[in-house]
């Protein structure tokens, strides 16, 4: 298991995944879909290394992006020093395999060594079998919130409430 930043030659797999997660998640009905991500969004995320993959024999098993700043969704609570993981999607070939808990141990280390005092996550809608992955994996759910302002944000944002999780270090 390697897990590094991805590089503009995983674009093409990046789609494809998120494309599996977003089809799986229409199948579910009850939780919120994701959009289909602005290429644009990807490529600076790659150009910032701000994009990362983990790969298991060469392949692409996972894959989610990281920021320093969420202000948009953790408003007050973005001042705090934080690493935000975002779009963990895992190929369906390495599903099982709890890569939540591979990321979250990966997690606090990087932000551990960027300065941060946590590391956190969202979700949208009342998912509540993700919100239990989540806890899980050693996230505290903090509940759910109505964001106050979701301009810019992508479309899934919308009109649901946020599910807000974290880890203090």
């Amino acid at each position: 298991m390697n897990i590094e930043n991805s590089n503009a030659q995983d674009v093409t797999e990046i789609f494809r995944l998120y494309k599996i997660a977003s089809d799986y998640q229409k199948s579910k009905q009850k939780v919120v879909v994701w959009p289909e991500f602005e290429r644009e969004l990807i490529e600076t995320e790659i150009s910032q290394n701000r994009q990362w993959k983990l790969s298991i024999d060469g392949k692409t098993a996972c894959i989610w992006a990281t920021t320093f700043t969420d202000e948009q969704i953790w408003e007050e609570k973005n001042e705090d020093k934080a690493l935000y993981i975002h779009r963990i999607a895992t190929n369906p070939d390495f599903r099982g395999e709890n890569f939540v808990a591979r990321i979250v141990h990966w997690a606090k280390e990087y932000a551990r060594d960027q300065g941060k005092d946590y590391v956190r996550l969202d979700t949208l809608g009342e998912n509540l079998k993700l919100i239990e992955h989540y806890k899980n994996a050693g996230f505290d759910f903090l509940g759910m919130f109505d964001l106050k302002d979701t301009t810019g944000l992508p479309d899934h944002y919308h009109g649901v409430p946020a599910c807000l999780f974290e880890i203090k270090l």
